[in-house]
This record gives structure tokens, C-alpha cells and sequence, in this order.
């Protein structure tokens, strides 16, 4: 398995946070769940700092390393701002409540 995390730093783009959110709404989100060998996705932002990235969870080197929609860097403007690519060593899940992952998150709740 690997682990892949990729920030974009907004300040040189015209795309904001907000805007972002309405673009994992009307489509990042459902086109990302057809990626063969994704296991799993978060996008993740951090407004003070005006960053915006992605964690990606991958089944195997192969699938991290296959193409994968471009379409966030194209509205950014340029490709992130910084890309790390990891081993996974080990995974588990915890105790929870929510059952289902698919569409949680200020994209769907803001």
C-alpha cells in the first residue's frame, strides 16, 4: 500500500477554499470514487494558511504511480505545491459511529 499527500499553497491561485468545496461537491467527489486501486480519499484544507490538499490511500505502488483526474491542479493553475509519497506500514480501523465515508464533510455540511 501506499500513502500519497498533496498540498496546493492558494496564495497564486484564483481558486479559494470555498470555491474548492463546490468543485469536490459537483464532481471531484463522484469521479474519485470510480479510481480503480483508491482505497480511500480525503481532502483536507487549512484556511490560515490558505492550503488545500488531498491524502490518498492506494492498494498497491501501481495504483499510486497510475494517472488520476488532473482536475483540481487545472482550476488551481499549477500542479501542488508539495507531494509525498509513503509506505504504508500498517492500517486498522477504530471504534465508530458513522458507517459510511462517502460524501462527510464541510463540502456537504458547510
Amino acid at each position: 500500500m501506499r500513502a500519497v499527500i498533496a498540498w496546493w499553497d492558494l496564495d497564486r491561485s484564483e481558486q479559494t477554499i470555498a470555491s474548492l468545496r463546490d468543485f469536490l461537491r459537483d464532481e471531484a467527489v463522484d469521479r474519485f470514487s470510480q479510481v480503480r486501486g483508491l482505497r480511500l480519499k480525503v481532502w483536507i484544507s487549512d484556511e490560515p494558511t490558505n492550503r488545500w490538499g488531498a491524502v490518498f490511500l492506494w492498494e498497491s505502488a501501481q495504483a499510486a504511480d497510475a494517472p488520476v483526474p488532473a482536475r483540481a491542479a487545472e482550476l488551481i493553475g499549477y500542479p501542488p505545491t508539495e507531494r509525498h509519497v509513503f509506505d504504508v506500514e500498517a492500517t486498522t480501523e477504530g471504534a465508530y459511529d458513522t458507517v459510511q465515508l462517502a460524501r462527510l464533510g464541510l463540502a456537504f455540511t458547510g
